[in-house]
């Protein structure tokens, strides 16, 4: 594993995108894994190491996350901005991994923020997404999804040790599911910031949840779902609150008309650190 970052521009100013990057630079299958809204780049280390055998991984940090740069202004944290920092990481990516004949393919795995990007991406005139990974990624958001994120997000708790620190993790990610000890320590460990008084706290910018101030209301994204044209697959957590059944049901027969695998005991969102859900993802991208 390599980090890298790049450049780019928001409404008030440069701001620097980091990324963590597996597998042979020069492999022209490229998979983008994109993070959900306040996690990082490292929630991908073991989906990342196994793809790497067959591809190059690329696992941002969205702005205002983990080891990328805080924007200046709270407005900036927005998916214009986002599209634009994701626009210029796949430009690099085309210039540097190439097969012989020029080609590269890259495909998009996106974590619920991370999954809107890339629809959004893959919705595009001449987008360069060769297949789509959503991964609880709803057309559909409920309004009681964007009350329940806004009661958590930007509240910047601080605590005492690292191990408060997971409780709380432990707790608003209840719905990651059952994981293991060593995997709720890493994403803790992962997602985390020591300040100067040596208390901990989540390393995202407090201030990404200007995106959550209200009034709330449901988001329709139908149209921008209808617009992709490559292969999809969309993954469920069984109990999830953000991608309801129905929904992901109607994902299936319209649009790319989204293969759908469904994981029990997990809400939103699936890790991706199990064997079942890493041989999904793996499955449907190289075969």
């Amino acid at each position: 594993m390599r980090i890298d970052r790049l450049l780019n521009l928001s409404p008030h100013g440069f701001h620097r995108v980091a990324y963590t990057d597996w597998g042979d630079p020069a492999n022209p299958h490229v998979v983008v894994c994109a993070h959900g809204l306040t996690r990082n780049c490292r929630d991908f280390d073991a989906l990342a190491s196994e793809l790497a055998v067959h591809c190059r991984v690329i696992c941002p940090d969205a702005p205002g996350r983990g080891m990328s740069d805080w924007l200046a202004r709270p407005e900036d944290y927005s998916y214009p901005v986002y599209l634009s920092a994701m626009a210029a990481l796949i430009a690099r990516l085309t210039a540097t991994s190439r097969a012989a004949d020029g080609a590269t393919r890259i495909d998009w795995v996106g974590t619920s923020m991370g999954g809107y990007i890339g629809m959004l991406l893959a919705a595009q005139p001449n987008a360069p997404i060769a297949r789509l990974v959503l991964n609880d990624v709803s057309p559909l958001v409920p309004k009681a999804v964007i009350e329940r994120i806004g009661t958590y997000v930007g509240k910047d708790p601080r605590f005492d040790s690292i191990e408060k620190l997971e409780g709380y993790v432990r707790l608003v990610s209840v719905g990651f599911g059952t994981l293991t000890d060593a995997q709720w320590r890493h994403l803790t460990v992962h997602g985390a910031k020591q300040h100067a008084d040596g208390r901990w706290g989540m390393c995202y910018d407090p201030a990404i949840a200007a995106a959550f101030a209200g009034p709330y209301q449901d988001i329709d994204l139908w149209p921008m779902y209808d617009a992709v044209r490559c292969p999809t697959l969309v993954l469920r957590g069984a109990q999830s609150d953000m991608l309801l059944a129905d929904v992901a049901a109607q994902m299936t027969r319209r649009g790319p008309r989204a293969r759908l695998v469904e994981f029990a005991g997990v809400g939103h969102a699936p890790m991706l650190m199990e064997p079942d859900q890493i041989g999904a993802v793996r499955d449907f991208l190289l075969s």
